[in-house]
């Protein structure tokens, strides 16, 4: 089944329709303290949402990291928030995406080296220049059956999302170039 098929079907069928369900961003520092407490405010500036922080899950003694020690902090985006973050970002990125940021369930990922490149933010020398991960899963409705407590069940292989199918999605909702 083509995109230009999926696409059709989706406008006579509702449940075919992709939909952004989350919008995660991810900054790594790789060092607790004062740096990642930069971080932090960075992505709080960002997303105007309060980051939670993720430790690090072993030891690994040349770059001097503990286990447990809060190495990132990330937020999850959902709706309008997630929606207006993601626009943003992929401005950074020149509105362009590689078939290479898709995974096998039509949910993308990219990176940005300087959080500056976003429009809207402003270099503040006290908090510094970083990078960060974005994150954007994608499904169609009727997804949630298999994350339910009660009468849990799968999801149908015709019913999931594939790569080409989230390249079309991102490509005529947001007129981003997929090369």
């Amino acid at each position: 089944m083509s995109s230009g098929e999926t696409s059709q079907k989706a406008s006579v069928n509702p449940m075919l329709k992709p939909r952004i369900e989350k919008v995660i961003v991810n900054m790594s520092v790789g060092k607790s303290g004062e740096p990642l407490d930069r971080a932090a405010k960075v992505l709080e500036q960002l997303t105007r949402q309060k980051p939670g922080k993720r430790k690090a899950r072993k030891s690994i003694r040349e770059w001097g990291v503990r286990k447990g020690e809060p190495i990132a902090c990330m937020v999850t985006l959902r709706g309008e928030r997630g929606l207006e973050f993601l626009k943003r970002a992929l401005q950074a990125v020149e509105n362009k995406l590689s078939k290479d940021h898709f995974d096998m369930f039509g949910n993308f990922s990219f990176g940005i080296k300087e959080h500056i490149d976003i429009p809207g933010t402003k270099y503040m020398p006290e908090l510094g220049i970083h990078g960060m991960d974005v994150i954007v899963a994608l499904s169609r409705p009727g997804h949630r059956v298999s994350r339910r407590h009660r009468a849990k069940t799968v999801v149908g292989l015709k019913h999931r999302l594939t790569p080409d199918q989230g390249a079309a999605f991102i490509r005529d909702e947001f007129g981003i170039e997929v090369a």
